[in-house]
């Protein structure tokens, strides 16, 4: 590779991304009017508060064809958080008629205004950022830290970084993707000074790694990849971040700097199964699916897959402690979900083997001993070199008799997966009958049986 090979294919993809001026006028202007109509708001409340624009379009690392645009209401600091959602719903309504309300830490109005995706949403005015009394007011925070560092070159390379992110599949903070949010991509353009500075310190990371642009040193961290928040010295911007994602970002720096190419920014989903396609891939494999199925609980995706994973994690366990070999997992959710399971071994013999202590460790060998061997139905104990080994019956010789039995809830699942489970609103297909799936979960198994880094 040449430096001029990766700047015709920056230069390319900012062709693509970079939003052109008819753009940037039709978003200041919706930006305005919105802020105009939030001031009309406010001069009604018998409160003092202001508006601000944050986020990636307040500051010019926004995407061409992204239509956000975010206000947050800042109200005094002396208010009760039922006080600040009653007024910021009020203003959220008179600017946003026919907008609705979501929830995150507390109530907000979504909307649209010409054409553009408007969140407006109350928070604190405090005076620093660990002084917050919700998370999102440290958002001002980040956004006054990031429009005082990034200029026009920085902020394309953060556009870049960010396409490059979106291209590799690593870019969000959701805990669906547990990815890098705007915010980190941003302070880590910042800490490198460019995108093509990031991409060839990424490639020779070793996690964990750790950033703290503002020196503040109050505080270390466990993640793999630990970015202090230049405003809170006690927050880890890239806590979500999974070891994983990292790994994603090592791999696809040193593939784009070896062989620079605009596709990997732009990479296309792996191709639906259809069910002879689910059906094909698992003779070629020879192994055994199996699925968990029942409705998705109704929560919001940041509730939803961390309960997912701890539920497939807890039953691929299970399933590997009985010796059913787990070969691959995943989770889906659409309106139903999936724990699914590809097994190596789906049955076992009637007995299993287990081994006790060495003969030589009195107290426990003795204890292995008297529990078996008044055993009619076990075989032994008996010694196997210094230790002795009983023989006995196998509690479930088929995974499909464990999964269908009441020891699922022996296991550790989320507790919303759980209430469903154990109201028996769930089935279980084994083998063969998991590619009717594939209707509903296409997408999901072409990258299952697809994967990439």
């Amino acid at each position: 590779m040449t430096d001029s090979d990766l700047d015709r294919v920056i230069a390319a993809v900012r062709e693509r991304i970079d939003p052109d001026e008819a753009e940037r006028r039709a978003l200041s202007d919706a930006a305005s009017e919105l802020e105009s109509r939030v001031h009309d708001a406010l001069a009604d409340l018998s409160v003092d508060a202001d508006v601000l624009q944050v986020g990636s379009t307040a500051r010019g690392t926004w995407l061409s064809g992204d239509r956000d645009i975010d206000l947050f209401v800042r109200f005094p600091d002396d208010l009760s958080r039922e006080e600040l959602e009653t007024y910021g719903l009020e203003v959220g309504h008179a600017v946003l008629p026919d907008g609705h309300e979501e929830y995150a830490e507390h109530p907000y109005v979504k909307g649209t205004y010409d054409g553009f995706d408007v969140d407006l949403v109350p928070c604190y005015d405090v005076p620093t950022a660990p002084d917050i009394r919700s998370a999102v007011d440290r958002t001002p925070f980040h956004n006054a830290y990031l429009v005082s560092h990034l200029d026009d070159e920085l902020a394309a390379d953060v556009r870049v970084f960010k396409r490059f992110l979106k291209g590799i599949g690593a870019y969000g903070s959701d805990l669906r993707t547990e990815g890098f949010s705007g915010y980190l991509a941003e302070l880590l353009i910042l800490e490198y000074g460019g995108f093509e500075s990031l991409l060839r310190a990424a490639a020779d990371w070793t996690p964990p790694v750790s950033f703290d642009p503002e020196d503040h040193g109050t505080r270390t961290f466990s993640d793999p990849l630990v970015v202090i928040d230049p405003t809170d010295p006690e927050r880890n911007v890239a806590a979500v971040c999974s070891a994983e994602n990292v790994a994603r970002l090592q791999h696809y720096a040193r593939d784009v700097l070896d062989d620079p190419r605009e596709s990997l920014f732009f990479r296309a989903d792996p191709d639906p199964l259809d069910s002879e396609g689910v059906r094909e891939q698992l003779e070629r494999r020879q192994t055994t699916p199996a699925a968990i199925v029942f409705d998705t609980p109704d929560l919001v995706e940041d509730q939803l897959y961390p309960q997912l994973r701890k539920s497939v994690s807890g039953v691929a366990a299970e399933l590997d402690r009985r010796d059913f070999d787990v070969f691959r997992k995943a989770a889906f959710a659409k309106n139903r979900a999936v724990l699914f399971f590809e097994l190596a071994v789906a049955e076992r013999p009637t007995v299993e083997r287990h081994t006790g202590p060495p003969v030589h460790v009195r107290q426990h060998a003795e204890g292995f001993f008297d529990a078996y061997a008044d055993d009619d139905e076990a075989y032994g104990p008996f010694l196997d070199g210094d230790r002795f080994v009983v023989e006995r019956e196998r509690e479930f010789t088929s995974a499909e008799a464990f999964l269908t039995s009441e020891a699922l809830f022996d296991v550790a699942l989320g507790t919303h997966v759980e209430e469903i489970l154990r109201a028996g609103e769930y089935e279980v297909l084994v083998g063969e009958s998991v590619a009717q799936l594939a209707g509903e979960f296409g997408a999901e198994f072409g990258a299952y049986f697809d994967p990439r880094p």
